[in-house]
């Protein structure tokens, strides 16, 4: 795979040279970026893979939703609907797609959409009867055709943007340039424990302006897995026997935490739709074991066959310092750009 990815640096450079084009045209105007007169937050990434956007995402809505009606507006990756859709009583994975459903079930004092046009689903939730004060865009730093309030560039420590390179020879989508735009940079996934001078050469490394603040925060686990109506505590479950199960982009983090040398780890691609020979197979390899799976996974396995063994493991995105200064600098820009 490495060798192909050299290979095919030609069109990596070709790539990167379009992006930057795309990226010009909507600087100079030529090409019609909307903005809206509500606050609204786009967190993304510059690269494919999971840099940690959805705890990101429930990080903010934790943050606001007490004092805001916050909405999120995804693209709803592998759903089986199609334009825009409000989450409903009726809604489901399939209709929604697995994080925003996942957002939907976990607060549910929020509106929760998802509009491959980001242009339309913004006009949509506007134009409900209970119009949304923030709108948080999930992944959606690279849709230029909304012109966010506010960016929130994420970039996982073991493989930083500025390290990447240009698909298909790197994973990157847009050339680095591209976290100019972005008012905050988020160094996810970091070991807990990072050093004030580590911290200090990734901000070196990056670049930044003198306008954009950096800040790095870890994958905190929860200390109980959850099942249909079970809550068990992490330190009872280590040692036990079990089948542990994800279809995320980076899945060795999950099952560090939890495997022991008696598990079997099943991995399946990122936003798997598990098809009926998927849950034959996982049940025959689980025997009568409990399955252990992440939280977004789990919200399209809870109404399968596998729920009566089937748990999940939360996470949250928690920062390692300064957290303060970030939350008020999103509760700033909101109290200046709220339409009252």
């Amino acid at each position: 795979m490495n060798l192909l990815r050299k290979i095919l640096f030609p069109f990596a450079v070709l790539y990167g040279f379009i992006t930057t084009i795309r990226n010009l045209l909507f600087d100079k105007g030529i090409l019609k970026s909307t903005s809206f007169d509500i606050p609204v937050i786009a967190v993304g990434n510059l690269s494919v893979g999971g840099t940690g956007k959805t705890p990101q995402i429930e990080y903010l809505i934790r943050l606001l939703a007490n004092q805001y009606k916050v909405a999120t507006l995804s693209r709803g990756y592998k759903r089986k609907s199609e334009g825009f859709v409000l989450a409903s009583a009726i809604s489901n994975a399939e209709v929604l797609g697995d994080e925003p459903f996942q957002f939907y079930q976990k607060f549910p004092n929020i509106q929760v959409a998802v509009d491959a046009n980001r242009t339309n689903g913004i006009t949509q939730l506007l134009s409900q009867d209970q119009k949304p004060q923030v709108i948080l865009l999930d992944d959606a730093y690279q849709h230029r055709k909304v012109k966010a309030g506010f960016y929130i560039l994420l970039s996982s420590y073991g493989d930083l943007y500025a390290d990447d390179f240009m698909l298909p020879t790197g994973n990157l989508r847009e050339s680095k340039s591209g976290a100019n735009r972005a008012n905050i940079v988020i160094i996810t996934k970091c070991p807990k424990n990072l050093s004030d001078d580590k911290q200090a050469e990734i901000r070196l490394k990056l670049k930044l302006t003198c306008s954009q603040q950096i800040y790095f925060t870890f994958i905190d686990y929860d200390d109980n897995i959850y099942g249909k109506d079970e809550r068990i505590a992490v330190n009872e479950i280590k040692n036990e026997s079990k089948l542990l199960l994800a279809g995320i982009a980076k899945p060795t983090p999950f099952f560090d935490y939890l495997k022991n040398e008696n598990d079997e780890c099943l991995t399946f691609p990122d936003h798997h739709n598990f098809s009926d020979s998927d849950l034959e197979s996982i049940q025959n390899k689980a025997g009568n074991k409990k399955i252990i799976t992440t939280e977004k996974d789990y919200v399209r396995l809870k109404d399968s066959k596998l729920v009566s063994q089937l748990y999940y493991l939360p996470i949250k995105s928690t920062f390692i310092n300064h957290h303060q200064n970030f939350d008020a600098t999103i509760l700033e820009y909101i109290k200046t750009n709220l339409v009252t």
